[in-house]
């Protein structure tokens, strides 16, 4: 039995590696599959609603394919808005910042005594040909990416609900074996996941409409665009709001010119952040399902090294949906109370 026992924690600590491993490599499906199952989560109380009204499966899947179209088209409209903004400014901007972006360069070398640039200005030193084509390559790669991970988002996400894929069922069949504690365990996750990416909503909305404010009243260029980008970026858990903030602040240190007003400006888009990222968001999430800082962190860093930005943004709710599972049986219910920690909560 002994040596059964090592035998089994040796294929463990093989086989774990090589999951992982596999998850990275199949990345392109593995992220729409995850995340499509996470907005499929959202979506089935409307409908099991839709169910008690006798209204047959495919015309309820179609319902969910309007709404899920209707968000996207209010976020191009936004998106278009923003391309108008910054439009508009037809390269005003774009000459100001490289002033600005001179200045400090020259102070930045009279200082350490260094030459940044050998001739030529900091257009020419970073906007050359070659970069230029590369950047553009890289641009058109992204974007070719991202449609792809879409369509395949929204192809899972009507599997889920059409229960072509059917997770309480697959959750039965291979991790839980009884039928009560399965139900049980998928309702638990289910109602986490939903509260969680709810309660997210709200803050990342929240946060784009306060960042977006500031921007206007200080006057600041693109107000849409930079609530925006605030409201997508939130959704990292942790880091977003301080990349939102110091990239907000950089930006701003090229179009506020009194230091006080700039000073005031950083403040209060860094109140904004304290606001929802710091108050609001943990006294809605409660306690229901804490995690440690700690275990935040670390799980950022390994689905962020696993699947890029997409695994940053669903660090959190998988971090949930193991904890649950892990919950479940008694050799692994210490590993679940060291996620959880002693009154932590999940931060933004």
């Amino acid at each position: 039995m002994k040596d059964l026992k090592t035998t089994n924690t040796l294929l463990l600590i093989i086989v774990i590696p090589i999951i992982f491993y596999v998850l990275k490599i199949l990345s392109f499906i593995f992220v729409p599959l995850i995340f499509s199952m996470f907005i499929a989560l959202l979506f089935l109380p409307l409908m099991r609603w839709l169910k008690k009204k006798k209204i047959p499966n495919p015309i309820s899947v179609f319902i969910v394919i309007l709404i899920l179209g209707g968000v996207l088209r209010i976020v191009g409209k936004l998106i278009q808005l923003s391309s108008k903004e910054i439009l508009s400014t037809k390269g005003v901007f774009f000459e100001k910042a490289i002033t600005k972006i001179e200045i400090l360069l020259t102070s930045i070398e009279e200082f350490f005594g260094i030459k940044y640039i050998e001739g030529g200005n900091v257009l020419t030193h970073f906007f050359q040909k070659e970069n230029i084509a590369q950047n553009f390559g890289s641009t058109v790669d992204f974007i070719g990416d991202t449609l792809s991970m879409t369509l395949m988002t929204a192809f899972f996400v009507v599997l889920w609900l059409g229960e072509s894929i059917n997770f309480h069922k697959v959750l039965n069949n291979t991790i839980l074996k009884q039928k009560h504690a399965s139900i049980k365990t998928f309702m638990k996750i289910e109602n986490d996941l939903i509260k969680f990416i709810k309660v997210k909503f709200i803050i990342s909305l929240g946060t784009g409409l306060g960042i977006g404010l500031a921007c206007y009243f200080f006057d600041v260029s693109f107000p849409i665009f930079w609530g925006l980008f605030a409201f997508v970026i939130n959704f990292i858990q942790m880091i977003g709001s301080f990349i939102s903030v110091i990239l907000l602040a950089l930006f701003a240190f090229v179009e506020i010119e009194p230091a006080s007003t700039l000073f005031f400006f950083i403040l209060s888009i860094t109140l904004v952040q304290v606001l929802f990222g710091g108050i609001l968001e943990p006294v809605f999430m409660g306690k229901s399902f804490s995690i440690n800082i700690i275990t935040i962190l670390v799980m950022l860093m390994f689905w962020g090294y696993i699947w890029g930005i997409p695994g940053m943004i669903m660090s959190i709710p998988i971090t949930v949906f193991l904890k649950i599972i892990l919950e479940q049986f008694p050799k692994t219910h210490v590993i679940a109370n060291l996620m959880a920690g002693s009154g932590s909560k999940a931060t933004n």
